[in-house]
């Protein structure tokens, strides 16, 4: 489990095929420090596992159907990635409770500088509008956010000066894809409000339940 606080910006050394899914190579001195073999590091938001280690780098190898959900197969050498260390008991939860799992891929529409903060502007498929609210906390590549704004599918985000130069944000530009994690709180309330995954409470559903 992640707090969604990013503890060092690092960099894909390299990138490579291995069987049907990629070996990457990280350098990151910073995270390596105190990293084991088998440890979970989240990398742009999507849970790995350390499979290689040196004392500036570590390796991952990422299957396919993490490829599939994310843009980690888009990783190419010197692309800044987004690093968090697994939590340890005695960590203060500053951000809010990030699985690792990602959700789906969506797309920066617009960057709006304004006077102490930037406006971005996200699309994402509009099967997973139910997902998400005003208000409510979203995991933009690992980052811990909180929705502004939405629409059936887009929803604008507030980035402060600091989150902003010290994650993989300062770097992007508008069509780039970021990995999306929905609150899993409000995935959980969803699910046992309305079991048959809907999402949607209508007034046949209310009738069901005796309301």
């Amino acid at each position: 489990m992640f707090t969604g606080l990013i503890e060092e910006v690092g960099s894909v050394i390299s990138s490579r095929s291995s069987g049907g899914g990629v070996r990457l190579v990280v350098r990151a001195p910073h995270i390596c420090k105190g990293t084991q073999l088998g440890d979970s590091i989240n990398i742009n938001g999507a849970c790995q596992t350390v499979v290689e280690i040196t004392t500036d780098t570590f390796s991952v190898d990422t299957v396919e159907e993490t490829l599939k959900k994310t843009n980690l197969g888009s990783f190419k050498s010197g692309t800044p990635v987004n690093l968090e260390r697994a939590l340890l008991p005695a960590s203060r939860m500053g951000g809010h409770f990030v699985l690792g799992h990602i959700d789906t891929v969506g797309k920066i529409l617009s960057l709006r500088q304004l006077q102490s903060s930037i406006l971005i502007k996200i699309s994402f498929d509009i099967s997973f509008a139910k997902y998400i609210i005003p208000v409510g906390s979203i995991a933009v590549d690992g980052i811990s956010l909180t929705v502004a704004e939405t629409t059936d599918d887009n929803f604008t985000v507030a980035i402060i000066p600091h989150t902003y130069k010290n994650t993989n944000l300062v770097s992007k530009n508008v069509g780039d894809g970021v990995n999306l994690e929905f609150d899993v709180l409000g995935k959980y309330v969803l699910n046992s409000i309305n079991p048959r995954g809907s999402g949607k409470i209508t007034e046949d559903w209310l009738k069901e339940m005796g309301f």
